[in-house]
């Protein structure tokens, strides 16, 4: 891990490329899952202020490494989920 910053920026940039893929498919999807889309924007935003606080805030007790990769890990885990979640849209 190189700092908190710089994973946090990446954490932001990324949800901000998958809200706009989300946007995108919500505009030229149908018109059936528009209530799916927006609840797919919620728990996005969900998501990422989860992890950002999580970097912040590493858990007592664990060590630092070991923290941030599995933080790294749930964050791919939750983010291959919502990817799947929009190609459906």
């Amino acid at each position: 891990m190189a700092n908190k910053r710089t994973l946090k920026h990446a954490i932001n940039g990324i949800c901000d490329e998958l809200l706009v893929e989300c946007v995108a498919a919500s505009l030229y999807g149908n018109e059936q899952h528009h209530d799916n889309a927006e609840a797919l924007f919620a728990s996005i935003i969900r998501m990422q202020c989860d992890f950002i606080s999580r970097v912040s805030h590493p858990e007592p007790g664990m060590p630092a490494k070991r923290y941030y990769k599995d933080l790294r890990e749930k964050f791919s885990a939750q983010l291959s989920e919502h990817v799947d979640q929009i190609q459906s849209l």
